[in-house]
């Protein structure tokens, strides 16, 4: 069963705000992501000391936490790789 996607505000206008082509592109990872969070096409990594994710799309970085008892996939922000872990 697909996991709901909710996704934050910040990250929702971050992702409005990027050209088309990212935009398409980051949006098909996150869909892939609400389908299979577990499937390693997808370069995902739990981070260390904080309890979410990265899903490696490019240059981009979508941090997201993740609650597998509900089945939600909560997008916290969209951030170029070297803003990303600030």
């Amino acid at each position: 069963m697909p996991y709901q996607v909710l996704m934050r505000r910040q990250a929702q206008k971050k992702l409005q705000s990027l050209a088309r082509n990212e935009r398409v592109r980051l949006a098909e990872k996150i869909h892939q992501l609400g389908l299979n969070p577990d499937d390693p096409a997808l370069d995902t990594k739990r981070l260390s000391g904080v309890p979410l994710y990265r899903l490696r799309v490019g240059d981009w970085r979508i941090i997201y936490d993740r609650q597998d008892a509900a089945q939600i996939i909560a997008i916290e922000k969209i951030k170029p790789r070297g803003d990303a872990y600030k």
